[in-house]
């Protein structure tokens, strides 16, 4: 029988995780899309949609793992 770990240890793993996050950025976003004016619709195909590369922030720091834990843009201060 399993058991599942306990809520405590669940949230200092994510804990962990969150105070860990490196701020990157993506290539997709220096692509403009091309806008188009005729009726088919362009879309990406499936298997290059997930096809972009995250670069870390700060050039110092290495570049995210696929476990690692990343973020866009700084959450706003909700408390101020």
């Amino acid at each position: 029988w399993m058991r599942l770990p306990s809520f405590r240890s669940v949230g200092d793993a994510l804990k962990d995780r969150f105070d860990g996050a490196s701020r990157v950025m993506s290539n997709a976003e220096q692509e403009t899309p091309v806008q188009r004016n005729d009726a088919a619709p362009h879309r990406i195909p499936r298997r290059d949609r997930y096809r972009f590369q995250l670069r870390p922030h700060n050039p110092d720091h290495k570049s995210p793992g696929v476990r690692d834990l990343v973020y866009l843009e700084p959450s706003p201060g909700f408390c101020e």
